[in-house]
């Protein structure tokens, strides 16, 4: 039987077909079109510039930190070019270990190199590159770039490394630079200055290196450079020139820091030296100190140990952070108060049968028997405590505390260094606010009399006690203390003075400041005083005052005996002086710890910076310099250059900072 065919209807269905087809045909080049419309028109704008740059790669340019110098161009703090080895633990393809363990067969990677780099790595980002050896010689370079192509994610790097020359002379003023761990990196994110920062890895930690930080950082610029598909750089396309970091010149001589530093020994203390006129800070030496050479590139773990479990403590920063009862370089100050409240004239003098009592307890002096008959100028030159006990329950502490504070004692000076500490300046409400109990808040009489000898509450840095001293002989006119001197522009090398004007003035009579000057010029100078026999025939006039202080209370009717306690509970030796004493040039002072009395210890250190800083002798040289004695006032200082007047009428320095990439 023969099957008819519908040829309608099978041509029916057929066109559906084709017209299904067709339509979706039209809709998929519809779409297709659209999306060309969309990528090619519309967006083209945002893709072409997604496509330029994955063809251009935007290399920020770190820039040469600046150099620190002192007064006379001695670099303290450089920088040098070197190679690095680095690793970017996100692009390896294999293990770690496994990376380093090959590489060590090409590069000498010692057990220190593992540990640091490991510690590094815990503060990094994971994309970042860490150094696992820095300062590379030219043959492991060549060995490694010959095979090189079997170390994804590792690279050589040439990058510019700090020094310190000088290694641990002065080291707690400039400080050091260290690399950026994560909680610094945030808030660098976090602040204005992130973008500043790309592409640099160290900042200053300590010192200079982070109180100037954004001064010797510089600006960072930028390279557009062409790379190809795997990444690889092929051209420069265009370059914006980093901006180098300002340069630090610095009021500190170096010399005369090398030399205090040596006259220290074995001993632990601080000294501060300040030219009073400027504030310039001329020596500043916190002993014993340490290498910043050692924290540059993370220090090692058993050099970290030795610093931070020392007895000695060589991390302190002693003249910014450590406290120290003055003794009796306290006492000049309370007779330059009794002068101008009016408590006592130069003359009215007291009898010393070698002690004082208040309510029924007897303060002692230092020589049995007493010093007689004593007035005003000899209880400085001979110290005598029974002196300023009886003044000391005259004028109360409050008085002590309002004629005080003006001279810096117990205030932060505001010295360009961080973390500074105030002291104490002891007063009623002082002692309200310390203790919690109201029997221990209530201030007592004999809280006053230790107070007005230097002891009690007493608590000041060898910085106030410097600032305080400098304040005296500049005749009450106060300068901020400082470091840096100078900041030069690491373009135009134009130079700013950092403190150009005097902070204010302490009103005080000048025939007072004078007796008191005349009388700590006695301490030097006459038969009997405390330090004549430390500066007999120096060749110029030296004020001064020396100073005990007790580290541990020694019992009642129990007599000090040095030789008899450990070396670490002996008294503290304390100096301070100034001279020439009429026209003073540098104001010093001095804290021996343990050193037992201040003309033992601490006065012939300071003896030794005077004549090197006065007469330009230096420690066992002949002394081939004659300066007659009239004439000692105005004998020039070594460290002084022939310079036009600078900015602020102060002299300019005349040398020129070398490059900072040397």
């Amino acid at each position: 039987m023969t099957e008819i065919k519908n040829t309608e209807r099978e041509l029916h269905f057929f066109r559906q077909r084709l017209t299904a087809v067709g339509a979706f045909v039209f809709i998929c080049f519809a779409l297709l079109l659209s999306r060309f419309v969309w990528l090619q028109v519309i967006k083209h704008s945002d893709y072409a510039a997604q496509a330029e740059d994955n063809r251009i790669a935007l290399v920020p340019v770190v820039p040469n930190r600046g150099l620190i110098v002192d007064r006379n161009g001695v670099v303290l703090a450089r920088n040098y070019s070197a190679y690095t080895l680095e690793i970017t633990p996100s692009k390896l393809h294999d293990s770690l270990d496994a990376v380093i363990d090959e590489l060590a067969k090409l590069v000498a990677v010692e057990a220190k190199d593992r540990k640091r780099f490991k510690k590094l790595l815990e503060e990094s980002k994971n994309f970042e590159s860490v150094p696992l050896r820095t300062r590379l010689t030219d043959e492991e370079v060549a060995r490694f770039t010959v095979q090189r192509f079997r170390f994804p994610g590792v690279e050589i790097q040439a990058r510019l490394f700090r020094q310190y020359p000088l290694g641990e002379v002065a080291s707690h003023v400039i400080g050091y630079i260290g690399r950026i761990n994560q909680a610094e990196s945030k808030a660098i994110d976090e602040s204005d200055d992130g973008a500043n920062y790309s592409g640099t890895d160290y900042m200053g930690k300590e010192g200079l290196e982070k109180s100037y930080e954004k001064v010797l950082h510089g600006a960072t610029g930028y390279e557009e450079v062409e790379v190809s598909a795997s990444g690889r750089a092929v051209r420069t396309l265009s370059r914006s020139a980093a901006t180098p970091g300002s340069n630090l010149i610095l009021s500190i001589d170096i010399e005369l820091q090398k030399i205090i530093e040596d006259a220290f020994g074995e001993w632990r203390g601080a000294l501060v030296a300040i030219e009073p006129s400027t504030g310039d800070i001329l020596a500043y030496v916190s002993r014993p100190g340490f290498d910043p050479n050692l924290f540059v590139e993370g220090i090692d773990q058993q050099s970290w140990n030795e610093l931070n479990t020392s007895l000695d403590r060589p991390l302190v920063n002693r003249p910014l952070s450590g406290t120290y009862a003055p003794g009796s370089t306290f006492k000049p100050f309370m007779a330059l108060a009794a002068l101008e409240l009016g408590k006592r004239t130069p003359n009215q003098a007291i009898s010393d049968p070698g002690f004082f009592y208040l309510g029924g307890h007897k303060f002692r002096d230092d020589l049995v028997g007493g010093h007689g008959t004593v007035n005003m100028h000899k209880s400085i030159v001979v110290s005598c405590n029974t002196y300023y006990y009886v003044l000391g329950n005259d004028m109360g502490i409050e008085a002590i505390h309002d004629f005080m504070k003006p001279f810096g004692f117990g205030q932060l000076t505001g010295i360009d260094l961080q973390n500074e500490k105030a002291g104490v300046l002891p007063s009623k409400e002082w002692k309200r606010s310390r203790f919690k109990t109201r029997a221990l808040q209530k201030w007592v009489g004999g809280d006053t009399i230790s107070v007005s000898n230097g002891s009690g509450y007493n608590s000041y840095t060898p910085l106030q006690m410097a600032h305080a001293v400098a304040n005296l002989a500049n005749d009450g006119v106060v300068m901020k203390p400082h470091l840096v001197r100078i900041v030069e522009n690491g373009v135009t090398k134009a130079r700013t003075l950092t403190v150009p004007k005097e902070s204010y003035r302490i009103p005080l009579k000048p025939e007072n400041i004078a007796f008191i000057k005349s009388a700590m010029v006695g301490v030097t100078s006459e038969p009997g005083g405390t330090a004549f026999k430390v500066f007999a025939n120096a060749g110029y006039t030296v004020g001064g005052k020396t100073g005990t202080a007790q580290v541990i209370a020694i019992k009642k009717n129990e007599k000090y005996h040095a030789n008899m306690i450990a070396e670490r509970l002996r008294d503290n030796a304390l100096f301070t002086a100034f001279a020439p004493a009429d026209k003073p040039r540098i104001a010093i002072a001095i804290v021996v710890e343990n050193g037992g009395f201040g003309a033992g210890v601490a006065a012939p250190i300071v003896r030794k910076a005077l004549d090197y800083y006065l007469l330009g002798k230096r420690p066992g040289a002949k002394d081939t310099t004659k300066v007659p004695k009239e004439d000692a006032e105005t004998f020039r200082p070594v460290d002084e250059v022939k310079a036009e007047e600078g900015l602020g009428g102060q002299p300019r320095p005349d040398f020129e900072i070398p490059a900072n990439n040397e």
